[in-house]
């Protein structure tokens, strides 16, 4: 038996030579690999962070692992692979999304969330550079929990104006017009990741993290 999925990719991870680990998410199956089967010559682009897929899972694959085929992108995203600081955001918001995550644990809403977001950042032509501030600070919201200034304060360290700022954004339109340097995004990402991990009780590392601040310096 097979049965038809949308997936968001998180990850890849090398299996073999013909073969990789698509760790994705989707409604169904919540944070999920699954083993994909590749030709020698194929290219990356299809398993690029954030990409949205369509395929087919074979519910009776041999193994742990559930395979995946006839795999298709039905959203090009060219708004977001045409733009240097929207792709490195999509490296660190599939990053959030691949630590924070517990394998095979479904949040009933978060795919349709965080496609609508995906879309959202993709047709964006200017005043993005907040964005993935704001995806944190929604993603925590997805999740379950209460972000409020009150809540996030204890996180902030020497970051309490810019916080309060943000917080005080209500809709997406304000928040990515919230004056902010380089360094204060960065701070305000290192405090809603130290309450994600405080509440999530995971060991949120996010390597790209340094890029995102390079990038904005």
């Amino acid at each position: 038996m097979s049965a038809e999925t949308h997936l968001i990719v998180l990850s890849t991870t090398k299996y073999g030579e013909n073969s990789l680990v698509l760790h994705s998410l989707s409604r169904e199956f919540g944070r999920k690999g699954f083993l994909v089967r590749v030709g020698k010559k194929a290219g990356t682009a299809l398993f690029l962070p954030l990409n949205i897929l369509e395929g087919k899972v074979n519910e009776k694959s041999p193994g742990s692992l559930q395979t995946l085929g006839k795999i298709a992108m039905p959203l090009s995203l060219n708004g977001i692979r045409g733009n240097i600081y929207k792709n490195t955001m999509t490296l660190f918001m599939s990053e959030v999304l691949y630590r924070t995550l517990k394998e095979g644990a479904v949040e009933e809403g978060l795919y349709d969330w965080c496609e609508k977001a995906i879309v959202t950042l993709d047709s964006m032509e200017r005043d993005f550079s907040n964005f993935h501030v704001r995806f944190l600070l929604d993603l925590a919201t997805a999740l379950g929990f209460s972000p409020s200034y009150s809540d996030l304060a204890p996180f902030a360290r020497g970051s309490l104006t810019e916080l309060e700022r943000f917080t005080d954004a209500k809709t997406l339109a304000q928040a990515m017009l919230v004056p902010l340097s380089g360094e204060g995004r960065s701070a305000l990402c290192e405090c809603l990741l130290s309450y994600l991990e405080y509440h999530t009780e995971a060991r949120i590392n996010i390597r790209s993290l340094k890029i995102l601040q390079e990038l904005y310096r």
